[in-house]
């Protein structure tokens, strides 16, 4: 699936869509800074913690990280898994808080 923009993403937040967002920074990173309704599952702990995405093989899964490098490899992890609609936040948690 295609990624997504800061742009998309915000408009949708403004809207008060009802996302699944995807943190898979480290928790200290987390900490320092996040978007509002994220859930936090570092990259190295995801192929763990995929019970908790049960379900939602078929919904948009949105995925962050600082940069979007992190977020990229997550985003071909969950699509081998069969999460189909899986989107990377293009520019990451830097580029959403510089918007």
């Amino acid at each position: 699936m295609e990624d997504i923009t800061i742009d998309e993403l915000k408009s949708r937040q403004a809207n008060n869509e009802n996302l699944l967002i995807i943190d898979v920074r480290e928790e200290w990173e987390h900490e320092e800074a996040s978007i509002d309704g994220t859930k936090l599952i570092p990259l190295g702990d995801l192929p763990f913690r995929l019970e908790e995405l049960a379900g939602n093989e078929d919904s948009e899964i949105i995925v962050h990280c600082k940069t979007g490098g992190r977020s990229g490899q997550a985003k071909k992890f969950l699509e081998q898994k069969g999460y189909n609609k899986v989107r990377n936040l293009l520019g990451g948690i830097t580029a959403y808080n510089e918007s």
